[in-house]
């Protein structure tokens, strides 16, 4: 009689219930985690235009400058498979242009094909995820760091089932 989800890729799929729909965000683990980096001169960037709304959001919680990446595709509408060419290609390049290291946060690590050999040979410094999706056991992921929703998703059903509000726990 409830769905709980996490960072949909737009917030319009909760209009295709009709049921209650509580949304909630890898913010509220990501933002923690990289204020713990302590980074200098931190920046939050977009791999291309999609992602500037969250960007936008880390970078107001976080207090610093964002950066948004103009990705062309060679075919309009034409979307591939995650294999992390546009994200290690935009590492590649800050690191040329002067970035001291390269992060990525990803909600869903859904990666195929080559991603994991692109990320591994990549600019990537680490690469912060959630377990929302396993990695897969028999790729390196020592670039990977994986935080758990787990404590997230019981605290909301813990919430709901003692009808206590929940919308502290919607970060952004």
């Amino acid at each position: 009689d409830r769905i709980m989800t996490m960072d949909l890729h737009a917030d319009q799929i909760q209009g295709f219930f009709d049921i209650p729909v509580d949304h909630l965000y890898a913010s509220g683990i990501f933002v923690p985690y990289i204020k713990n980096l302590n980074i200098e001169n931190l920046s939050i960037a977009a791999p291309d235009m999609g992602g500037a709304k969250r960007a936008n959001a880390y970078s107001q919680h976080l207090n610093a400058p964002m950066i948004i990446c103009h990705k062309q595709r060679e075919k309009a509408n034409v979307v591939g498979k995650d294999t992390a060419g546009t994200i290690t290609k935009a590492a590649d390049m800050f690191m040329e242009l002067g970035a001291s290291s390269v992060r990525a946060a990803v909600t869903h690590p859904v990666l195929s094909g080559p991603a994991y050999d692109r990320i591994n040979n990549s600019a990537l410094s680490e690469v912060i995820v959630t377990d929302t999706i396993p990695l897969k056991k028999d790729e390196d992921t020592s670039k990977f760091t994986v935080l758990t929703v787990a404590d997230i998703f019981a605290d909301v059903i813990e919430r709901v089932h003692d009808y206590r509000e929940i919308s502290s726990k919607f970060i952004f």
